[in-house]
C-alpha cells in the first residue's frame, strides 16, 4: 500500500491506444485550443480597444473570455504533450497545480455567467436603474468578487484533496487532474470531508442555476411585453447568446458529474469531460459574436486595422 507522500507522479488517462489515433487527438486538441485562443483573444482585444464597448455587458464578457482562456490553457497543453510523446505522466506538483487552476477557472466561469445574467435582468427588467445598479464601481466589485470567491473555492478544494492519504495507486481515469478521480485513489472514509465540500459547492452551483432560471423567466416575461417587434428582437439578441453559453456549460458539466453509474464508461466519461472542459471555451466566442452586431463590428475593425498596419 502506498500513500500520498510516496507518490511522485500520477498517470493520466490515455486519449487513444494507437499511435495514429494519438496524433489525430493531438491535431484535434491543437485545432480546438487555437480556435479558443483566437476567439477569446479577439474578444478581449476588441472590448479593451473599442471605447463604445466599455459597458457592463462587454466588461463581463471580457472577464468570461479570460476565464475561458485560462480553462483551455490548464487542461489541453498537457493532454497534447502526452498524445504527441505517447506518455501519461504528470508530476504530483503539476497535478496539484492543474487541479487548482481548473477549479479556479471553472468556478470563475459559473460566477461570471451568473453575474452576466444579473446584468441582462437589470438591463431589460429595470432599465431606468441600470446606471445606478451597474455603475463602473459596482461592476468592478462584482467581477472581483467572482474571481476572489473562485480562487478561495479552488484553494480550499485543492488543499483538502491533496491532504488526503492515497492508497490505491496513482492511475487517474481522466485526461487531466480532477477531484472525483483523485478521491477514488484515497483510503476508505478519509475522503468524506472533501465529498462534503463538493456537495457544498454543488449546492452553491445549484443556487446560481436557480438564480439564472428565475432571472430568465422575468426577462422573457418583460421581453414579451415590449410592443415593437424590433425591440423584442434586440432584447432577445442580447440574451440568447448568454442563455446558449449557460445551457452548454451547465448541461454538460451536470451530466458529467451526476450521470448514473450504470451508464458510466471510460469512453463516455472522456467524451463528457471534453464537452464541458474543452468545447465551451472554444465555442463561447463564436456564440457571442454571431448574435452581437456591435461585437462583430469591433472585431472586424480590429482585424482590418491590424492587417492594414502589416
Amino acid at each position: 500500500m502506498s500513500n500520498s507522500s510516496s507518490i511522485r507522479h500520477f498517470l493520466l488517462l490515455a486519449l487513444a491506444d494507437t499511435r495514429q489515433l494519438q496524433l489525430l487527438h493531438f491535431c484535434l486538441l491543437l485545432g480546438i485550443s487555437l480556435a479558443a485562443l483566437l476567439g477569446n483573444g479577439l474578444i478581449i482585444s476588441a472590448v479593451a480597444w473599442s471605447h463604445h464597448l466599455h459597458t457592463p455587458m462587454f466588461f463581463f464578457l471580457l472577464n468570461l473570455a479570460l476565464s475561458d482562456l485560462g480553462m483551455i490553457c490548464t487542461t489541453v497543453p498537457k493532454a497534447m504533450h502526452n498524445s504527441l510523446w505517447d506518455t501519461r505522466d504528470i508530476s504530483y506538483a503539476g497535478c496539484a497545480a492543474q487541479l487548482l487552476f481548473f477549479m479556479f477557472f471553472i468556478s470563475a466561469e459559473l460566477s461570471l455567467l451568473t453575474v452576466m445574467c444579473y446584468d441582462r435582468y437589470v438591463s431589460i427588467c429595470k432599465p431606468l436603474h441600470y446606471g445606478t445598479l451597474l455603475g463602473s464601481r459596482a461592476c468592478a466589485h462584482m467581477a472581483a468578487a467572482a474571481w476572489a470567491s473562485a480562487f478561495l473555492n479552488a484553494l480550499l478544494h485543492t488543499a483538502n484533496t491533496f491532504s488526503l492519504p492515497l492508497c490505491h495507486g496513482n492511475a487517474l481515469g481522466q485526461f487531466f487532474c480532477e477531484i472525483p478521480h483523485i478521491l477514488k485513489l484515497s483510503c476508505s472514509h478519509s475522503y468524506f470531508k472533501e465529498v462534503g465540500l463538493l456537495a457544498f459547492s454543488a449546492c452553491l452551483g445549484f443556487g446560481c442555476f436557480v438564480f439564472i432560471v428565475f432571472s430568465y423567466v422575468q426577462i422573457f416575461r418583460a421581453v414579451l411585453r415590449i410592443p415593437s417587434e424590433q425591440g423584442r428582437h434586440k432584447a432577445f439578441s442580447t440574451c440568447l447568446p448568454h442563455l446558449a453559453v449557460v445551457s452548454l456549460f451547465l448541461s454538460t458539466g451536470t451530466f458529467a458529474y451526476l450521470k448514473p453509474s450504470s451508464i458510466s464508461s471510460p469512453s463516455l466519461d472522456l467524451a463528457l469531460s471534453v464537452l464541458y472542459s474543452v468545447v465551451p471555451p472554444a465555442l463561447n466566442p463564436l456564440i457571442y459574436s454571431l448574435r452581437n452586431q456591435e461585437l462583430k463590428a469591433a472585431v472586424w475593425r480590429l482585424m482590418t486595422g491590424w492587417f492594414h498596419k502589416h
